[in-house]
């Protein structure tokens, strides 16, 4: 008779901490056939979907018809020196009936070298400034945005500020001033 090989209780409860448990909305996705990935739940227990860059306008699409109707944040994160570059978008289904808004924060990882992701103007115009902001400091590249252009930098400006890696210039003289 074999005997069944049992993983050691360590490995055993390396393995339950690494599953993570699907939330609402990636089970409505998953059932709607919208590839994703459940991640852990951010410190407030809001529901984190990672999202591969050519499905993001297809998911946002069906979650705003879903009921996702507010964007409250969209903003680029840094993994450090060398590491990816993230497009975070934190969405808001607001209801009449309910006594919290369900929320849920999708996340798009992206190469440090030319990150670019379609932009979600089309479907909430609260991501116009906000993708501004995060392709001025983080240089990630929103396709598809009409206005896509320096917000807080000026236009000439090299490099992007808010990258871990970035190194400030000694100074910065003012071309063209009146």
């Amino acid at each position: 008779m074999a005997e069944e090989s049992k993983p050691a209780p360590a490995e055993e409860q390396s393995e339950q901490q690494s599953i993570v448990k699907a939330g609402e909305v990636s089970q409505w996705l998953t059932e709607n056939d919208f590839a994703h990935e459940s991640l852990e739940p951010d410190h407030e227990g809001v529901e984190v979907i990672k999202v591969e860059p050519d499905f993001l306008l297809p998911l946002c699409t069906a979650l705003y018809a879903y009921g996702f109707n507010y964007l409250q944040c969209q903003a680029g994160i840094d993994l450090g020196p060398g590491q990816q570059l993230v497009s975070m978008y934190h969405l808001i289904k607001l209801s009449d009936n309910a006594d919290r808004p369900q929320e849920v924060r999708l996340k798009v990882f992206l190469p440090r070298e030319n990150p670019r992701v379609p932009s979600v103007y089309w479907i909430w115009k609260a991501a116009d400034w906000q993708e501004r902001e995060s392709y001025d400091m983080f240089g990630i590249i929103y396709e598809g945005h009409p206005d896509l252009k320096r917000l807080l930098m000026p236009e000439d400006w090299v490099g992007w500020p808010l990258r871990k890696d970035y190194v400030s210039p000694d100074f910065y003289e003012l071309q063209d001033a009146y």
